[in-house]
């Protein structure tokens, strides 16, 4: 087992009768890309700010490198690079000089900074735009600058907040890409994200909090064995009627019927043809299709059900 790079014990933050975070207690490993999930309102965004000690909390511990994480504790935080999801980068500056100043709070050293500084622009792939200032740059682009800010002095923690948020499908690719880098090149990465699909691809282990407790962790395959459900039956179909679905819900083995105007989605807690069945029971209603398939519970389905379905503010 790799080193703990961070230990929080009992951390608890209160703001008058609400408790943000309620006596939270986990570990993040050398070399571990960690995912911090949960809803609007879990407690996540608190929880980071206590662990980098922006905010006070009302009690616990945190380590970070084996030594108790304080505002002060300025040999901690030079081995630690955050990039929150608000882009952070000086207008006026160019995207190489960003990256410079960032790296030269730091690096002091003028040619290991240099270095640095392109390792960093090849990491996230913007060499072509060295001399460009930052609203001459796309969404992904952006994004991919404030990542190579956060990280140009090579930290050995790196937190991760929303990093792919609005970004066109190759930036975000490029942005899991680097992370995964990152990783293999011996950085600790605790990454939060609404894209469970990202969670699946990169992290390592997961942990799930809500009203300020954890109320699951593991793998992504240990989560996914959580859920209520075994399979979803997908139907595309552009018209079903209201009895249609309260039919669909009393199919044999099915838990549940969710239809959104395009797709009929079913869930079921067992059998081995339910998809047979479904075509059958299409054909018997004489339903018309586009086409239908089956799934595994995926780690979304696990986060709805652990976190409940309502809307967040």
């Amino acid at each position: 087992m790799y080193d703990k790079v961070i230990e929080v014990k009992g951390l608890t933050k209160e703001y008058k009768e609400l408790k943000a975070v309620d006596d939270l207690s986990f570990d993040v490993y050398e070399k571990e890309i960690l995912g911090l999930l949960g809803p609007n309102g879990s407690g996540k965004s608190t929880t980071i700010n206590s662990i980098l000690s922006l905010l006070k909390y009302s009690s616990g511990t945190i380590n970070i490198f084996g030594k108790e994480m304080k505002p002060d504790a300025y040999d901690i935080k030079r081995d630690i690079g955050v990039i929150f999801q608000e882009v952070a980068v000086f207008q006026e500056l160019t995207v190489y000089d960003n990256i410079d100043y960032f790296c030269g709070l730091y690096i002091s050293d003028k040619n290991r900074r240099k270095q640095y500084v392109e390792d960093a622009i090849e990491l996230v792939s913007i060499g072509n735009y060295k001399k460009f200032y930052p609203k001459q740059l796309s969404g992904g682009l952006l994004r991919r600058l404030n990542i190579a800010c956060g990280i140009a002095h090579k930290p050995k923690l790196i937190f991760l907040d929303e990093p792919t948020v609005a970004v066109d499908p190759q930036s975000r690719n490029n942005i899991l890409e680097g992370i995964r880098k990152l990783r293999d090149n011996g950085a600790t990465i605790l990454y939060t994200t609404h894209y469970m699909e990202e969670v699946e691809q990169l992290c390592d282990r997961i942990i799930i909090i809500d009203k300020g407790k954890i109320i699951a962790s593991g793998t992504s395959d240990s989560l996914k064995k959580l859920a209520k459900i075994e399979e979803k039956i997908t139907v595309e179909i552009h018209r079903l009627s209201e009895e249609f679905l309260e039919k669909a819900k009393k199919l044999e083995h099915a838990t549940d019927a969710f239809y959104d105007g395009k797709m009929l989605i079913v869930s079921y807690n067992g059998g081995k043809n339910n998809i047979a069945n479904m075509i059958d029971f299409l054909r018997q209603n004489n339903l018309s299709y586009l086409k239908v398939y089956s799934e595994r519970p995926s780690l979304n389905d696990v986060f709805l059900e652990l976190t409940g379905k309502e809307l967040r503010d």
